[in-house]
């Protein structure tokens, strides 16, 4: 099979201009993702379950393999030096680098290092997803928010790593979506779902139905839709939801559904957040055949005001997500902005 490396290097070939910068960028992430996954399959035999005993910028208190990803992704891109900013969802602030080397680096990263992190204890497929830009100031100088603050049409590529009974890296940088295993004997990731496409006849919807009735009417009305005996069509749909945004987008990205994390009356602009979750989702999913929207709206074409901000997310096979944004903009159309 084709290495992860040797795919990166196959598609730099293709661009006379490519210097190869963002290559080792990617390569950046694979190694940090391939130290996360040792530690992951040690957990529960070392010190490395439980929490940290801080709490992150949402609120959420840290557990000790969010904060081991977080610094693992950030050293990994340091020491590369083809980023000059990080936007992590375990940081208040921007992270930025007080070297030469980086402050020349051509690319911003925002990323949630651990994704599900709550399903560590019970071993249930966790992730990371990332999204990645190239920046807007000065080169030569450190990175500054505004570096980030740029609508997900701007993105340069995004991808998400899921550990689970296997590891997989899932990327794109906007001509397709390729899938690389991790080989654990040799320490490489394989070429082994190229040019992957979503199903559009899918037949899985993915929602945490206990805030059911915090749901927006539209929401709840496209629920029962799914839930509706219908012979010459594939419903009534199934209901999968992990928890996990990596591990229920990889399971419809394959086999075709909708992941839905609406807003809710408590919550109007829901729990996600766009720049470092439902953005590279988004990314993929479109690269892939289908559609991300906010219920109303590309999620790719909103503008971020902030570095945590939050939105509404519908993904997955592209005729479930506009059959989910009829029933929002006919029931619902309070919750559009």
């Amino acid at each position: 099979m084709k290495t992860l490396i040797e795919f990166i290097n196959e598609k730099q070939a293709d661009f006379s201009y490519a210097t190869g910068e963002f290559s080792r960028l990617v390569h950046d992430i694979g190694i940090a993702a391939k130290i996360v996954n040792r530690e992951i399959n040690k957990a529960g035999i070392a010190d490395i379950f439980g929490n940290e005993g801080t709490v992150n910028v949402q609120g959420e208190e840290q557990k000790k393999l969010d904060v081991f990803a977080n610094n693992q992704f950030i050293k990994a891109l340091k020491h590369g030096g083809m980023v000059c900013a990080i936007a992590s969802e375990e940081n208040d602030e921007l992270i930025t680098f007080d070297n030469e080397l980086s402050n020349r680096g051509k690319y911003v990263v925002a990323m949630d290092p651990l994704d599900g992190s709550s399903n560590i204890e019970v071993n249930v497929s966790i992730g990371t997803v990332f999204s990645i830009f190239r920046r807007l100031s000065e080169s030569g100088s450190s990175g500054d928010v505004t570096d980030l603050l740029q609508p997900g049409t701007k993105m340069v590529a995004a991808g998400y790593v899921i550990y689970g009974s296997s590891t997989m890296l899932v990327y794109s940088t906007g001509y397709g979506v390729n899938g690389f295993t991790l080989d654990p004997s040799v320490g490489l990731f394989l070429l082994s779902h190229p040019e992957m496409k979503i199903p559009d006849g899918g037949n899985i919807y993915s929602i945490n139905e206990a805030n059911y009735i915090y749901f927006p009417e539209g929401v709840k009305e496209y629920i029962r839709y799914c839930q509706e005996d219908e012979p010459s069509s594939l419903r009534p749909y199934t209901t999968r939801y992990i928890g996990s945004l990596v591990a229920d987008f990889h399971r419809n990205l394959i086999r075709g559904g909708i992941y839905m994390y609406p807003g809710t009356k408590k919550n109007p602009n829901g729990k996600l957040r766009l720049l470092y979750e439902c953005n590279p989702v988004a990314f993929l999913a479109e690269q892939a055949g289908g559609k991300a929207s906010d219920g109303f709206r590309r999620i790719l074409e909103i503008q971020p005001e902030s570095l945590h901000q939050r939105t509404p997310l519908f993904v997955g096979s592209k005729h479930m997500v506009e059959k989910a944004e009829y029933f929002m903009n006919y029931f619902s159309r309070d919750f559009k902005k």
